[in-house]
Formats: structure tokens, C-alpha cells, sequence
């Protein structure tokens, strides 16, 4: 398919030839009024080769040398090989290339595994490529999902669609422009599957926190089963396991500080705190910042999300006080490698100039705690 093509659409009457391409999966059709219309590659067809390969759906042969009983096959497929479909989206080294057409389920795919994967369309020029976003099925379900950014306190729905089990499916493409916008993500998914019985899994409700500053780096772009060129993956959800939220829900939190009393302690300003903390005094409250203090585990974490996490906790603590003047907020960091150290500091210098801050007393807090004071 190329630009200039007359066209038809597949699922619905009309058509009209190609004006151009939006990433790999999406076709722009022109009408006879001048309205570009996009559509999926899979829903339109070149007027004249109706057996046109879509891209997407491929009929899969039965192997033809089935090994006779007692001996073992000595053409089965490979990962990423013919028992998957393939299309020009897709690597070919992938067993995500197209849609399972006839095949029987994957082995191992009882297990729910999704990722959400973000791919520069040109990884040699990465300071000016763009993106791609894609959900990625690895399992035996199939998958509705929704994908949302955080708007403030709001959420903004980015798309919703299905996904066939052992697929992968583009949502969207972006730039570095957009990625201010994207900072706090959300994945909800309900598996299932159709015209057989399954085991119910439940839905999943993950929030992910983007790291915009990934998306300048070269190496944080890896090769993977997924994709023929390099990729960063944020998984959603692995072997049956949701994801641990990088995002604080202050509800949960607060159930966990106060336990059955969490309703009763709205009016304690110590409440309204998104980290584990204690007063002292009218005035002064201390905020641990160590990982194990805030987080039950860091399992599946890396140093860079366990950091964010921390800085989260810094920020929104400061949001919680901001109208306290004269509150003094002791935030203890420990010394370590002086990593979280520094990043405090880069945020009270740059993003909180209005507030002081200083070394709080070592006799009580050691070399690891810095004292704020909201202004």
C-alpha cells in the first residue's frame, strides 16, 4: 500500500486513496470531499487486490511433516518463528508480530504478562525522533484495557481498545513535546477469554510514573522479544502480578499509618501527609525518606524509580504544608552515596526557592536529615 492508492474500508462502506501514513499502523484515506479519515491498516483494502496481505491477520498453515507417534518434531516453531503471524509492523524476531490466527495457545500463557512499550521511530537520530507507544499481550488473554494520563487531579483518557492474546497493539504516536503530559500514567486491563472457559483473573489497576528524562538517553532504549529495534517496557503486569504503583495512594497509605482510626484522622494535619511521618512538637514535623521506611518492598524496582518515589513523597509533603508558615519539616535521607541528598537540594534551589532550608541538628538526626522551613 502505498501514497495515491484507491482504497475501500473493510468494516464500514466507503473509501478513497491513500494520503499518507501516521506511524506504522495508521492510514490516512482522503474522500471525495478532501476529509482525511484515519484508519488502521487492517480495515482498509487497496480496490483491485482484495487478497491484499492487511498486515495483520495471516493465515497459518499446519505443519505438513508431523513427526509419527514416538518420535519427536523436528520442525516445530521457535519463538518468534512461523507459529507466529508477522506483519510489516512488527519484528521478526517477534512472537508478537501479528494476531494468532488457528494456533493453539502459547505455552506459559496462563499467566497474565503486559507491558506498555515506548519505541523511537528513528533510534539513530534519538535528540529529534519521535515515539511510539504499543500495548504488548504475552499471555493467553485476551485483554481490554484502558490507558490514561494524570491532569493535576484528573485523569485524561489516552485510548481504550482490545488486545488478542499474544499481540501487540500501537495506541498512539508522540514527541518530546508531549512528555510533560505524561509524567503520571494509569493501565487498567480486564483479561478474559472467548468461546472457551477460563480461570477468572481479576482486573488491574496499575499507575506508572514516567521518567521524561529516559527518553534522552540511548541506552535506557533495549533490545527485547517484543520489537526488532530497541525499546523502553514498563510492565504492567507479570506472571499473574500487577506491577507495584510507583504512585502514592494516600487513601491506602493512610489506612496503613492509622489503621481502622484512618477516617478519624482527617483533622490531624499529620494525616494529610503522603509519607510516613511523625510530629514533634506544634511545628515540626519528621518525614523518613529511606525506601524500606515508605515501601514494603522494592522489588522490581529500579534505583532510578525508588529515588522518584522519594522525591514524591518530598514534594507532596511540601503541597500538604504549604499554607503552614513557620512549619519546619525535617526530611531524613540518611548519608549514603548523598544521591537523595543532592536531589533534594536540586528541588529546594530550583523548584522551591521560597522556602530555607539547612542541615537539621546532628545531635538528633546525625548527618542524614535536612530541615525545611515552609515560608
Amino acid at each position: 500500500m502505498k501514497i495515491g492508492d484507491k482504497v475501500r474500508f473493510l468494516s464500514e462502506i466507503g473509501g478513497g486513496r491513500v494520503a499518507g501514513f501516521q506511524g506504522k499502523d495508521i492510514v490516512l484515506v482522503e474522500d471525495e470531499d478532501g476529509f482525511q479519515v484515519p484508519m488502521r491498516r487492517s480495515e482498509v483494502v487497496v480496490i483491485g487486490q482484495e487478497n491484499y496481505d492487511t498486515s495483520h491477520v495471516v493465515e497459518l498453515k499446519a505443519p505438513t511433516n508431523l513427526p509419527t507417534k514416538g518420535k519427536a518434531p523436528t520442525n516445530l516453531p521457535q519463538k518468534g518463528e512461523a507459529m507466529y503471524a508477522e506483519d510489516s509492523c512488527a519484528s521478526k524476531a517477534s512472537p508478537f508480530g501479528g494476531r494468532l490466527v488457528g494456533a493453539s495457545e502459547r505455552k506459559g500463557g496462563e499467566q497474565l504478562s503486559a507491558y506498555l512499550a515506548f519505541v523511537p521511530i528513528d533510534v539513530k537520530e534519538l535528540t529529534q525522533t519521535r515515539f511510539e507507544t504499543y500495548f504488548v499481550n504475552d499471555s493467553n488473554y485476551y485483554m481490554h484495557f484502558t490507558y490514561m494520563s494524570a491532569e493535576g487531579n484528573s485523569w485524561r483518557l489516552r485510548s481504550t481498545d482490545e488486545v488478542e492474546p499474544n499481540t501487540k497493539l500501537f495506541i498512539e504516536e508522540f514527541g518530546r513535546e508531549d512528555l510533560n503530559g505524561m509524567e503520571r500514567i494509569a493501565v487498567q486491563l480486564l483479561p478474559y477469554k472467548r468461546e472457551k472457559p477460563f480461570l477468572m483473573k481479576s482486573p488491574v489497576d496499575v499507575q506508572l510514573r514516567v521518567d521524561a528524562v529516559k527518553f534522552y538517553k540511548l541506552h535506557t532504549f533495549q533490545e527485547n522479544d517484543f520489537f526488532e529495534q530497541p525499546a523502553l517496557l514498563y510492565t504492567i503486569i507479570k506472571d499473574d502480578t500487577p506491577v507495584r504503583s510507583l504512585v502514592i495512594d494516600a487513601q491506602q497509605l493512610k489506612q496503613s499509618m492509622y489503621g481502622k482510626d484512618a477516617s478519624n484522622a482527617e483533622s490531624s494535619s499529620a494525616a494529610t501527609s503522603p509519607s510516613r511521618e511523625r510530629q514533634e512538637g506544634p511545628s515540626q514535623i519528621v518525614v523518613d525518606l529511606h525506601a524500606d521506611a515508605l515501601l514494603d518492598t522494592t522489588q522490581g524496582m529500579t534505583a532510578s524509580d525508588i529515588l522518584n518515589y522519594q522525591l514524591d513523597v518530598f514534594r507532596r509533603t511540601l503541597k500538604n504544608y504549604e499554607k503552614k508558615k513557620g512549619t519546619r519539616i525535617i526530611f531524613i535521607h540518611g548519608k549514603g552515596e548523598g544521591v537523595l541528598r543532592k536531589a533534594l537540594v536540586n528541588e529546594l534551589q530550583y523548584r522551591y526557592k521560597h522556602y530555607t532550608y539547612q542541615d537539621a541538628s546532628f545531635q538528633e538526626y546525625g548527618y542524614g536529615a535536612t530541615q525545611v522551613t515552609i515560608k
